[in-house]
């Protein structure tokens, strides 16, 4: 892979300066790092963001822990919207709130993308950091040292020397397709049979919100859903996911199981609202607009055998493990990422060997959260307003306050916590086959032995320790 970069070098090239890359580039500038990127698209400080292919982020406790560690939480937090829980909308116009943790200590924020990446692009070029846009990563000669980068806007070419990439240019990462190229690096994407539009909720005439803002709010449908998360200017993103095909209905309905199949056009989705999201429907003014005018977003999971080539390459976040969104973790992971890589990069005397440490602490962790957010699909979609899940989500609470050091709920472990991902997956599947044999066949949970469920707790689930 050619030589390890000399020690005294201290440059690091990073591709792609969203969210993950412009939190790295300051970390690694804080530490002292020489750091140089590059991004394919135009400044968004200038030129406006991209609309329509960005699901709000759901800001978290690990999320939160890398902007602190930056020096940049208070500068997102002040454009933050605090949601205490899920609230459900039934098809019969009932309204439902889940709450994701015990009080409001216990929220998630949600964040606009524009506004989170504008924030750590200033506080990355404070820094230190020296970020080039319009530069789009086109081939690199990893023993040579040497990458070209493309302009998009005349196809002009930009030749660069480089010591170390660090690839945090996405799910589509070009870093990653090189690094493919040159060494097979056991790359594998499995697409859901599902995709997403994203649609927007108006302030309402009074500049105010025109529902609950401090919520996530769900309108699940089975084997498909509607969700809707506030923006601090009192908007709201909606993203309406079906699965990619479905049964067709007949004489222009939106379908049996609707899907971007059956439902092409804005009169067919304004059909769709009209029947499945009725109290959706006068929310969404540009409805059709929105519809004709945003393509669908796919969804997909990204596994990869190795994330690095010696001390030559690594990629991380998006470009080495993108997942769905259903957890609202995808960016939580990223920023973590970023978090393990420069502490790596202070523990190790070489690249190679800090690249490889991060690999091995984060990969398990990774597969573990990609998991959990392909299986947080089906209950957000499928089990929210389901009688048996709802009574399993009863029987949790009424163990987390018999147990508090160790029967942790599912969401609290991922979302409240920074434990590894790998232990939050291990200790929710022997939480989960405690509540559903504890509730099978009752309706309540008055005929819970709690004497033997405490038995069950104190010998399956030891104390929990969080990692703060």
């Amino acid at each position: 892979m050619g030589s390890e970069p000399a020690p005294r070098e201290r440059g690091l090239t990073l591709v792609g300066a969203g969210l993950a890359g412009s939190l790295l580039a300051i970390l690694l500038s804080q530490r002292g790092w020489k750091v140089t990127v590059y991004e394919r698209r135009g400044d968004p400080r200038i030129k406006g963001y991209e609309s329509g292919r960005s699901i709000n982020l759901a800001l978290a406790e690990r999320g939160r822990h890398a902007l602190r560690a930056a020096g940049v939480e208070d500068a997102v937090m002040a454009q933050a919207v605090m949601m205490r829980g899920r609230l459900i909308h039934g098809l019969d116009g009932s309204l439902q709130l889940q709450r994701y943790g015990r009080d409001d200590s216990e929220v998630i924020w949600s964040v606009h993308r524009a506004d989170l990446n504008i924030a750590l692009l200033r506080a990355a070029e404070r820094a230190g950091a020296t970020i080039h846009f319009h530069r789009r990563l086109h081939t690199v000669d990893f023993d040579a040292g040497s990458a070209r980068l493309i302009d998009d806007r005349d196809d002009q070419p930009h030749d660069i020397r480089f010591s170390t990439l660090i690839g945090s240019d996405g799910a589509g990462s070009a870093l990653r397709g090189e690094m493919v190229r040159k060494a097979g690096i056991g790359e594998r994407t499995e697409f859901l049979d599902h995709s997403y539009k994203e649609l927007t909720i108006p302030p309402g005439a009074d500049g105010g919100y025109r529902i609950e803002p401090n919520a996530l709010h769900i309108w699940p449908r089975g084997h498909y859903m509607c969700i809707a998360l506030p923006n601090d200017e009192r908007t709201f993103t909606v993203t309406l996911f079906l699965p990619n095909h479905g049964r067709p209905g007949g004489d222009g309905a939106p379908g049996i199981d609707p899907s971007f199949a059956s439902v092409r056009s804005g009169q067919e989705v304004r059909a769709l609202f009209a029947r499945d999201f009725p109290d959706a429907l006068p929310l969404i003014p540009d409805l059709e607009q929105d519809w004709e005018q945003h393509p669908p977003g796919l969804l997909g999971t990204l596994y990869l055998d190795r994330w690095h080539l010696g001390g030559r390459a690594v990629v991380l976040g998006d470009a080495a493990h993108a997942m769905v969104p259903f957890h609202g973790q995808g960016m939580n992971c990223a920023f973590e990422d970023c978090v393990a890589l420069a502490d790596a990069m202070d523990a190790h005397p070489t690249l190679a060997q800090a690249f490889a440490a991060f690999e091995a602490e984060r990969r398990p962790n990774a597969a573990a959260i990609q998991a959990m957010a392909l299986e947080n699909y089906i209950e957000m979609r499928d089990r929210v307003d389901d009688p048996r899940f709802l009574l399993q989500r009863d029987l949790e609470r009424a163990l987390q306050e018999r147990h508090p050091h160790r029967f942790v709920p599912h969401y609290a472990m991922v979302t409240f916590m920074r434990i590894p991902y790998a232990v939050a997956l291990e200790r929710s599947e022997i939480q989960r086959t405690i509540l559903e044999q504890a509730t099978q066949g009752h309706d309540d949970l008055s005929a819970v032995d709690w004497s033997a469920l405490d038995r069950i707790v104190h010998e399956r689930l030891p104390v929990l320790e969080d990692a703060r």
